[in-house]
Parts: C-alpha cells; sequence; structure tokens
C-alpha cells in the first residue's frame, strides 16, 4: 500500500504495522510532531511517564514480560539523555527495546542547537545499532529494520533518531517495507559437529555441570533444558538472568552461583571437569577471580553471540547458534551416544554435590532486637504470593535475597537489572511488565534506596490504572553499600545513611501518589500484610517493611577473590572437602 503523510503519520503507522500496542514515553518539541497523530491511534496506547528513565525501564519490563520488543519515546537533549540508562542496561541484559527520540531539525544539527545532544554519538556503544533519520521517505523502512535487529539474534536495544523537519515532511508511506541489511546475518542453526563434540564430552565426562545463562530465557528454551538435563542426570545452575530456566525445586537444580550464589552451585563450577555454558558470558560477577575459575575443566561454550565465545574463557568447544536450537541438537546427539552405549556416570559427583547441598543450605539468622529479618519478609512474599507472580527487583541487597529466598519455578518470572547493577529498575520496570501481563500479579521487590530514585512512577501507575505491588526493604541505608563498608571498611559508614525511616514517610509518599499505603515492621504481622496487599487490585500498593540495618547477603565470593574463597558467614568458610 502506498499513502501520501507526514514523516510522524508514517512513524506511528509503521509502529503499528509492526505490532506495537504500548509506548512509554513522555512528549518535547523535537518528538512533538509524532504526538499527533499518536493521538489519534485506535492500536497504541501511550503511557505518560514521569521521567523518561521511567519510559526506558518500562520497556525493559514490558519486554522482558511479553517476550515482545518494548518501546519508550523522548525528545532530543535532555529527554534523549534521560533514556541513556536504561538503553545501557538494555545492551547489558540483551532485553529488546526501540527507543525513539526526536532531534532538532536537520538543517541545526551540530550547530549546538536548543535541546541539540548527538545521542546517536552517545548511545552508540550500548545499542545493538541505531538510526539518525533526517528524510521521512526513510521512517517506515528504518522502524522496520530496528524491530528486526532488536528482536532476532542476541536481542537488544536499538535507537531511531528521527529529525523534526523529518517528522513534519511529507512522504509517500510503503507498507511493507523491504529491509536493506546485507550485514546483518545472525547465526541461528548450530554446527553438528561441535554438537556432537560437546555431546562425547558430557558422557565421558565425570563431573559436569550445564551453566545456564540469561540466553535460554531468551531463546525461550526452559523445556528443552529441562530435557537434556533429565536426559543426562547432570547438574545445572541458573545465574541470576537465568532464574526459573529449571524450577529451584527440581532435584537436579544447584541453585544460582557467582558472588552471592549458593555453595553447591560454587562448589558444582569450580569442581567440575565439564562446563557446558548456554546463553552465558561467564560474567565477573559468576567465575570471581577468572584465572581461578574452573581450573579442571574443559569448556563447552554455546551463544548466539560469536563476540563471547572465548571472551573470557576459552572455549574447548565453541557453538554459536541459538539456544533453543543448541539444545534440542544436543539432546538428539546425547541420546544417540546413549543408543550407542555410551552413558555418562556421575553417582560419586552427586555424592559430593549433595553433600555441599546438605550442609550448606541458604539460611539467615534472625535479628537478636527482635527485628524484622528482611529475608524473612521477601521469602514470606514468595511463599504467600507463590511462583505464577512476576517478580521485579532492584539492586543491591534486597535482589540477592529475592534471588535467593523466592522459588521460581516459572521461566521469566524473575525480572532485574543484572549486568548493569541499576539502582531504580523496579517500580518502572515493574509497572511495564504488569502493563504488557496485565492479569499475572506483578511485585516490585526495592530497597529504600532504589525505591527513591523512580518512586514518581507510582503516580503513572496510579493514573494509568496499572496495578503494582511494591515492597519496599527499608533498612534506612544503602544496604549493600553498607556490608562493604562493615566488611571492609572498619565500619565506616561514609554517606549511607538514608534516614529513610524518617524521612520520607513511605506509606504518606504512597498515598500521595494515589495508591495504598502499608506499613509492617513484625514478623508477626508480614503474611497478614502481603495478604492485604493482595485483596487490593484496583490501585497500586506500597509496603514498606522496617528491617534490621545490619542484614547481610551470605554466601558472599569478594571481589577480586576467587570463588574457592567464599564465605557463608563473616568469618566462616566451607569445607570443599568434606562437605561438613
Amino acid at each position: 500500500m502506498t499513502e501520501r503523510m507526514t514523516g510522524s503519520q508514517a512513524l506511528i503507522r509503521a509502529l503499528e504495522e509492526v505490532g506495537v500496542d504500548t509506548v512509554f514515553g513522555i512528549p518535547g518539541g523535537a518528538i512533538l510532531p509524532a504526538y499527533d497523530p499518536l493521538f489519534d491511534s485506535q492500536k497504541i496506547r501511550h503511557i505518560l511517564v514521569r521521567h523518561e528513565q521511567g519510559a526506558g525501564h518500562a520497556a525493559q519490563g514490558y519486554a522482558q514480560a511479553t517476550g515482545r520488543v518494548g518501546v519508550c519515546m523522548a525528545t532530543s537533549g535532555p529527554g534523549a539523555t534521560n533514556l541513556v540508562t536504561p538503553i545501557a542496561d538494555a545492551y547489558m541484559d540483551s532485553v529488546p527495546i526501540v527507543a525513539i527520540t526526536g532531534q532538532v531539525a536537520s538543517g541545526a544539527i551540530g550547530t549546538d542547537a536548543f535541546q541539540e545532544a548527538d545521542i546517536s554519538g552517545i548511545t552508540m556503544p550500548i545499542t545493538k545499532h541505531n538510526f539518525l533519520v533526517t528524510d521521512p521517505s526513510e521512517i517506515g523502512r528504518t522502524i522496520a529494520e530496528a524491530f528486526h535487529i532488536a528482536s532476532t539474534g542476541r536481542p537488544g536495544p536499538v535507537l531511531v533518531d528521527i529529525s523534526k523537519d523529518a517528522l513534519q515532511n511529507e512522504t509517500d508511506f510503503i507498507w511493507p517495507q523491504p529491509m536493506q541489511l546485507p550485514g546483518y546475518r545472525p547465526v541461528t542453526r548450530p554446527h553438528a559437529k561441535q554438537v556432537r563434540e560437546a555431546a562425547r564430552l558430557l558422557v565421558e565426562a565425570k563431573r559436569p555441570v550445564l551453566y545456564v545463562g540469561g540466553g535460554v530465557l531468551k531463546a525461550h528454551a526452559a523445556g528443552e533444558l529441562r530435557a537434556l538435563a533429565e536426559l543426562t542426570g547432570a547438574p545445572v545452575v541458573t545465574t541470576l538472568m537465568a532464574k526459573g530456566a529449571l524450577p529451584d525445586s527440581h532435584p537436579l537444580h544447584m541453585g544460582m552461583p557467582g558472588m552471592h550464589g549458593s555453595v553447591g552451585a560454587v562448589g558444582a563450577l569450580q569442581r567440575a571437569d565439564l562446563l557446558i555454558a548456554l546463553g552465558a558470558r561467564f560474567d565477573d560477577r559468576v567465575t570471581g577471580r577468572l584465572d581461578s575459575f574452573a581450573t579442571g575443566a574443559k569448556i563447552v561454550h554455546a551463544d548466539i553471540d560469536p563476540a563471547e565465545i572465548s571472551k573470557n574463557r576459552h572455549a574447548d568447544v565453541p557453538i554459536v547458534g541459538d539456544a533453543r536450537d543448541v539444545l534440542t541438537d544436543l539432546v538428539n546427539a546425547v541420546r544417540a551416544e546413549h543408543a550407542a552405549g555410551r552413558k555418562g556416570d556421575y553417582e560419586d559427583w552427586w555424592r559430593q554435590l549433595n553433600a555441599w547441598r546438605e550442609t550448606y543450605p541458604l539460611g539467615y539468622d534472625q535479628p537478636e532486637d527482635g527485628s524484622l529479618a528482611p529475608q524473612y519478609a521477601i521469602e514470606r512474599i514468595g511463599k504467600v504470593v507463590g511462583p505464577d507472580a512476576l517478580y521485579v527487583a532492584g539492586v543491591g541487597q534486597h535482589q540477592m535475597w529475592t534471588a535467593q529466598f523466592i522459588g521460581y519455578e516459572n521461566p521469566g518470572s524473575f525480572i532485574n537489572s543484572g549486568g548493569l547493577g541499576t539502582m531504580g529498575f523496579a517500580v518502572p520496570a515493574a509497572m511495564g511488565a504488569k502493563r504488557g501481563r496485565p492479569d499475572t500479579p506483578v511485585w516490585a521487590i526495592d530497597g529504600d534506596g532504589c525505591f527513591q530514585m523512580t518512586n514518581q512512577e507510582l503516580a503513572t501507575c496510579a493514573i494509568e490504572g496499572i496495578p503494582i505491588k511494591v515492597a519496599v526493604i527499608n533498612n534506612g541505608n544503602l544496604g549493600m553499600v553498607r556490608q562493604w563498608q562493615t566488611l571492609f571498611y572498619d565500619g565506616r559508614y561514609s554517606n549511607t545513611d538514608l534516614q529513610s525511616r524518617r524521612i520520607p514517610d513511605f506509606v504518606k509518599l504512597a498515598e500521595a501518589y494515589g495508591c495504598v499505603g502499608l506499613r509492617c515492621d513484625n514478623a508477626d504481622d508480614v503474611d497478614a500484610t502481603i495478604a492485604k496487599a493482595m485483596e487490593i487490585n484496583d490501585v497500586p500498593v506500597v509496603i514498606d517493611f522496617v528491617v534490621h540495618q545490619d542484614a547481610m547477603v551470605w554466601p558472599m565470593v569478594a571481589a577480586g577473590t576467587g570463588n574457592d574463597e567464599i564465605k557463608i558467614a563473616r568469618d566462616m568458610a566451607p569445607d570443599w572437602e568434606n562437605g561438613d
């Protein structure tokens, strides 16, 4: 079809054609032409956020909850630069979003015009690709290409920056648009020989581990992962970004590895003779000091992004491909090995793994002063709300406790900021997730520090009818930083006391934003408070959980140390050889 229209009309039509139903954004001068036809759209709902960072994180939450591309929109200059943090966050965690920004008129680009910023240049290192569009005839094709790039191969953020005159001038809108991406050919099908070699190593290994990263969830490959695990009987560890890829309750699941992972998961990686890394990138928070990580293990590394293969750890068997295809082929290759009489024997390995799992379970101490343990509040949220909800965490101690003490039985049920570690992520991401899946309970578990960075989006939630639940784990401090100051800076608490038990009053703040505010500071009241929040489904609810200020996240591998140096309490380390 061909129609005559303005570039801004072409933009909205193209968004409709690629299936967009939600845009999170704030209008401003350079993007304003796009907001006029958006006003008339019957297919796209615009969510007017209170800060562009909230728009970006909401687009991330929407994308992670639905599997579709999230969309955010901002004007030029400061509007665009306020999207930089969520764009960088999406890049680190491979989240498919398209950020659309207005730019000053093409003739003014490079003149330091009012509200001009080179957002294409600024975001070049943190986008999968970006476009600067100054010709209205290119808008439709660019949108088609942006959504294709964001959602295929390794997902990621794409920026589309459009000059104001391109939005205002007329063009012939043509759809469908032929894409012009000759250099973009992501590999999805793995090489059969490499897969067969991986299967051979797996059946020959004595101490294998399936090291599962977020790429398995991005590929919607949880079923294939389970099939491989149950076929082989190999232990599975799931990273922070892969929680739920295998149910936490599954007997083959050893837990989360890394800086605050379980002793069993860390020990499994360290003592393995074979690691099959699936959609994982050997992040420093998993490996600890890299030269001491799994030194006796051969490495099979499967990833859709060839740049990740051998980037941090040399791969003995590199496999480039989509995790779902890799797992499907690997299951078939292992079955062929079994049919030929070659099957792995991991009985001794499991004896050791079970000893670690039973001797060093995750746990926590109740505060001696009778105050509320933050771990208990989070644990009870998981138990009372159940595994069918979506849990969205900010960054810090509460994020680690949310990973540790809530059981994730379903893929994609835990959404958080992993690679970038962005404070302020939870509330807007939960808003986006709830918009994407309105019939699913969505709980944001946030810290009092994170919450104060983006809590203005509660106004958006209240006005737009997006009834998320927010549990603020309020210890009055920047908790993770305070923990480091306790352990490594002799208790010199420099600028970590937020005094947030006094200012602001989170219950009154919630009410001021049109939400219901609740407070709980006693373990006996936790379940009743959660139940009360669950009964309210027409407005957002904020629970101020006032908790002990000195609770710490354990286990812990200190930065710069190796995983073998993991501590289960301040002065306690596991007995690796005996497991007791």
